[in-house]
């Protein structure tokens, strides 16, 4: 087999791509990676204006307690009407990215932009907690959500869930769960450049979705040093997975057989990621499978690339399109009225 052609950095972006430093291993020492993330959180605090928080201890089966924190409009600027909730699943290779308290910057902005109630779940983080603690996480989170739909003035017609790399894995969990357990039900899945499926870096090589990305990225300037690569993503897998134990289809939802009678979807990917393919591979099957899936990729943009240019045009649009698509499903009225 002959590599396919290196894939162009974004002329917009590739000032910014040159100055990127090389990329170290998270896990050489985790704790120490997610003090990193916490110092550069704590340097640069989110604009809170408009938006107010509470956080909340939701009961595990074992005594111990899953801290979620709930974001809403402010009073003066809320209608009154209950608003749609989003449960945000934040990324970080199910290792990292968890915000300080109250500085959920996509909670944030979802609860302003939407507007709606916005759940920040704090999941219990592998390596130390693998799979299945994190999703088990995410899942009391949405059924707490739903049970409390009143108290948190919500409408519990307009649930949705979302996350961006990891949190798009489990937000795309989520929804095969609550199909296959009865849960509650979800009105939109949006999965932000979704880490789908355990074969990528591995076996995917060959013959699963997301390889012709993974050789592609592999072939672009310098990706292994600088940006997410193949092998960056398994080493995600290998530290979520249990060991010794193969990923199913809740893990890894590529690997679930039947995608019917999920909600409507909403799937971002970006050229140059190594999850690209699995990614849009997953957005096929759901539209085989009769979901309605609305589907983005950014030209020339690798993992996680608005973190280092956020106030490039790119990042902007790609940011008004996910969330757009978002307001659109929790609001159809409303946007059924634009259209007119």
């Amino acid at each position: 087999m002959t590599n396919p052609p290196a894939r162009q950095v974004h002329p917009e972006l590739a000032e910014i791509f040159e100055a990127l430093p090389p990329s170290a291993d998270p896990y050489e020492d985790i704790e120490g990676t997610r003090e990193g993330f916490r110092a550069m959180l704590a340097a640069h605090p989110a604009d809170r204006t408009g938006v107010r928080s509470e956080r909340f201890d939701i009961p595990r089966a074992d005594g111990s307690a899953l801290t979620v924190e709930v974001y809403r409009p402010d009073v003066a600027s809320s209608p009154g009407e209950p608003l749609p909730a989003v449960l945000h699943f934040h990324g970080g290779g199910y290792a990292i990215g968890r915000s300080l308290p109250g500085q959920d910057r996509a909670a944030i902005a979802l609860c302003r932009q939407l507007p709606a109630v916005a759940i920040a779940v704090e999941y219990r983080l592998a390596p130390e907690h693998r799979y299945p603690a994190g999703l088990e996480d995410c899942y009391l989170a949405l059924e707490w959500t739903a049970r409390r739909a009143d108290a948190l003035g919500i409408d519990p017609e307009r649930i949705a869930v979302t996350g961006k790399s990891a949190g798009g894995g489990l937000s795309a969990a989520v929804a095969l769960m609550a199909r296959d357990h009865g849960g509650p039900a979800l009105a939109y899945q949006s999965l932000c450049v979704p880490d789908l499926d355990d074969r990528v870096g591995a076996e995917a090589a060959t013959e699963q979705p997301g390889a012709d990305s993974a050789q592609e990225s592999a072939a672009g300037p310098e990706p292994d040093s600088r940006v997410s690569s193949p092998r960056s993503v398994q080493a995600v897998w290998e530290h979520y997975l249990p060991e010794g134990v193969k990923a199913d289809a809740y893990a890894a939802p590529s690997r679930a057989t039947d995608l019917s009678g999920l909600p409507p979807a909403y799937v971002l990917v970006c050229d140059l990621d190594p999850l690209r393919d699995a990614g849009l591979a997953y957005a096929r099957r759901l539209m085989d499978a009769g979901v309605a899936v609305t589907v983005r990729n950014v030209p020339g943009a690798w993992h996680g690339f608005e973190l280092y240019a956020p106030d490039t045009r790119v990042a902007r649009e790609m940011t008004a399109h996910w969330t757009g698509q978002l307001r659109t499903a929790l609001y159809p009225a409303a946007a059924e009225q634009e259209v007119e």
